[in-house]
């Protein structure tokens, strides 16, 4: 039986994941789950499923939860506090597999504590590895950490990946990958009236269930942007080497296109309990509890190319990798900046993209060779975003 550790449990990926897990309770025991201030999503988790230990990062949200608890049935679990808490149960040693589930920049350090300490990093904070690059990917190398990723696209090309792939000059086999997007709920709006979007038109997702922030990026497509970013670090492959492609149907979660013209492609209904019960049983394979594919129900799939004048998101994340170094980490920083104003409502959903070129021209680029110096650049890119958009309101 495997110990599992989720951080960001009462999120949609961290519930699903509990779903797959309750599915298989003789495979998986939970042993640590964390929220940030949802404590009474995360009480009726503790009671389904009775973890040892319980991360709550908002400090006065934790001392309410810790009362909720003393007087139930599950009054003896371990209650830690703070973000700092986060690492604590990301590695004990009772934990062997951690679902990295804390949307943007604050998973950065609890998954990466995972990766160091040898763990299965199920990774569905793309953020993360977007910030940290090669620091986290040798972090895996050094520690022998297993690497799964959960992103549905990320884990499609990981199903359709060849299982020692090579890329560059030494025997490359795979020509290109095949990035695939929904398009989100814009994808045939009149870019005109693109900046009268409003929050809640953005987060109506037309396939998925996420999160507020994701849906957003999913909206601009800077989620799409994001992830071309980790599928050049997972995959080591060039940005020339990922094809975004637009599928509105969400049927074909992503491709891989081999040097014989072979392009394997993963199929499936969008729940994210397909990619999460892939990677908690591989390498083998176990029920999800999604329902299965009917492929008379599909009947048409249709593919598009992206327009970067419609979607100029995509176009600053390809300018981000390019100019390399900290420069990935200041576009994460200043759309997580952007998005948040847009969701109070202080600047338009098209002001989004001109806040973060903004912001990558006004910061200049350092090489990524330590945790400080990404941290560091982080810190500035929030403080010059947050100035560039008080700007904009004056």
């Amino acid at each position: 039986m495997k110990g599992l550790c989720i951080l960001g449990a009462t999120g949609s990926i961290g519930v699903s994941t509990l779903d797959v897990a309750a599915r298989h309770p003789h495979l998986y025991k939970v042993i640590a789950l964390t929220a940030n201030s949802n404590i009474d999503v995360l009480f009726q988790q503790c009671l389904a499923h009775h973890p040892q230990y319980v991360v709550v990062v908002n400090e006065s949200k934790s001392q309410e939860f810790q009362q909720k608890i003393s007087h139930s049935q599950v009054s003896d679990i371990k209650v830690l506090t703070g973000a700092e808490a986060l690492e604590i149960v990301a590695t004990l040693d009772e934990v062997d597999s951690v679902m990295a589930a804390i949307v943007g920049a604050a998973g950065l350090l609890p998954s990466l504590a995972a990766a160091k300490a040898g763990k299965t990093v199920l990774l569905a904070n793309k953020e993360a590895l977007v910030m940290s690059g090669d620091i986290f990917m040798d972090a895996v190398t050094a520690s022998g950490a297993h690497l799964l990723p959960i992103d549905s696209e990320h884990n499609a090309i990981f199903q359709c990946m060849p299982a020692h792939y090579k890329t560059g000059t030494d025997g490359k086999q795979v020509r290109r990958i095949l990035l695939t997007a929904s398009g989100g709920p814009f994808r045939e709006m009149p870019i005109e009236k693109m900046a009268d979007v409003t929050p809640e038109q953005a987060v109506a997702h037309p396939n998925w269930d996420m999160g507020k922030k994701i849906s957003v990026d999913s909206a601009t497509m800077m989620n799409k942007g994001l992830e071309m970013i980790e599928a050049c670090l997972l995959f080591n492959m060039s940005p020339e080497q990922i094809q975004v492609v637009i599928h509105p149907q969400s049927v074909i979660h992503s491709m891989v296109d081999y040097v014989d013209g072979t392009v394997l492609a993963q199929m499936g209904n969008p729940d994210m309990r397909i990619p999460i019960a892939h990677a908690m049983a591989w390498p083998e394979r176990f029920d999800s509890g999604a329902k299965p594919l009917n492929i008379f129900d599909v009947r048409r799939m249709d593919f598009e190319e992206p327009n970067l004048q419609r979607f100029p998101c995509l176009r600053l994340a390809y300018k981000a990798i390019h100019a390399g170094g900290t420069m990935p980490t200041v576009l994460n920083a200043a759309n997580e900046i952007a998005v948040e104003a847009f969701l109070d409502r202080r600047v338009k959903f098209t002001d989004i993209p001109v806040i973060i070129e903004q912001c990558m021209d006004a910061i200049a680029v350092a090489v990524a060779d330590t945790l400080a110096v990404i941290l560091d650049h982080d810190q500035q890119a929030r403080t010059v975003a947050k100035q560039i958009i008080a700007d904009r309101l004056n």
